[in-house]
């Protein structure tokens, strides 16, 4: 067909459009619809089926959208918000953001589970065969390997030591044991608290051997996932392993947010580095250098540790709620974009 050809048709498309479809046309149009959104069938091969044209197909199916003889929906499950979602991901950068409604009755309550069930689903997509991935201690970390069902065989490797090495058997040990059994492959756990009494201590422990093998992995690392702690009791297991005096000192020098036992300012400048020589943790700079990492966190209490962690170009990807995304969608002047990983710090 010749471009004069192609402007008939096209002046008959606008023509046949604002006219009334006859019981014939209305069957075809619904027939070569059919074809092309239900089969998956291709404008040429239906162009063939019926002997027209695929300029006709595609006027035809044109059309059927504009007579509402097709509707088509985007729809994503109830819990999950789309708006939302793509909103924040634009805002700050990320590579991906799922914002999952937050429950009615724990709107105050930080990390609610149905985050690591999102976060367990999300994981699926993320790792491929052969992929290390990475997990640091936190209970969302734990609730999304409580709730992983799929994951491609691949190492699993723990990135903290645990809150109290008394409960690390239902704690980050055993979720490195579950993804590692869910995915058929290898399991380096930690057997060690986080935080240690002095840096000589902790050194001595990140030499032993069990240790050792699980640092040895961090740089291969392709995969992570984190939490991200408020600084205040309760929302973050490194301020509540703190002593009161520690706690008044790295408050006095700007503390709003802590992930992976590193703290952060409001600008998502890491500040207190001394408090990392006493922990059991992968470094700031290994995290930066891992091609995916995913923080889990939620709650509208945690909306201005996001942000900070966010702004410190260690994240990303990110499963929140919709409390959280409420607050972190109107948080100050749009930061950098997370994904050219920079330091703020300029370090």
């Amino acid at each position: 067909m010749n471009s004069s050809e192609e402007n008939a048709v096209s002046g008959m498309s606008a023509g046949r459009s604002a006219m009334r479809m006859g019981p014939a046309e209305l069957v075809q149009a619904a027939a070569m619809a059919r074809r092309f959104y239900l089969e998956g069938k291709s404008k040429i091969q239906i162009a063939e089926e019926f002997g027209v044209s695929r300029f006709k197909v595609a006027r035809v199916l044109e059309t059927a959208l504009e007579r509402d003889l097709v509707r088509i929906e985007i729809r994503v499950p109830a819990e999950l918000d789309a708006d939302r979602s793509d909103a924040l991901r634009a805002r700050y950068g990320l590579r991906h953001a799922v914002v999952v409604e937050s429950p009615a009755e724990a709107e105050e309550s930080p990390d609610p589970e149905n985050l690591g069930e999102v976060a367990a689903d999300l994981l699926g997509e993320l790792v491929d065969e052969g992929d290390v991935l990475g997990l640091a201690w936190g209970r969302s970390t734990i609730h999304m390997a409580a709730a992983l069902d799929r994951l491609p065989p691949c190492t699993v490797v723990q990135l903290t030591g645990v809150y109290d090495a008394g409960t690390a058997e239902r704690g980050s040990v055993e979720a490195v044991r579950r993804a590692a059994q869910v995915s058929g492959g290898d399991a380096h756990p930690i057997y060690a608290p986080m935080l240690l009494p002095d840096a000589a201590t902790a050194t001595a422990l990140r030499n032993q051997t069990g240790i050792a093998r699980a640092f040895e992995h961090f740089d291969k690392v392709t995969v992570a996932c984190v939490s991200i702690g408020s600084w205040e009791r309760g929302i973050s297991t490194v301020h509540d392993m703190l002593s009161d005096e520690e706690r008044a000192h790295y408050a006095s020098l700007g503390v709003a947010a802590e992930m992976s036992a590193h703290l952060f300012d409001a600008e998502g400048r890491r500040v207190g580095r001394d408090l990392g020589e006493r922990c059991i943790t992968v470094k700031a700079d290994q995290l930066r250098r891992i091609p995916e990492v995913v923080a889990i966190a939620g709650g509208q209490r945690k909306g201005p540790a996001i942000d900070a962690v966010l702004r410190s170009g260690l994240v990303t990807s990110l499963v929140t709620d919709t409390s959280a995304a409420d607050y972190l969608l109107t948080a100050g002047p749009p930061p950098l974009s997370a994904l050219n990983r920079s330091d703020p710090d300029g370090v």
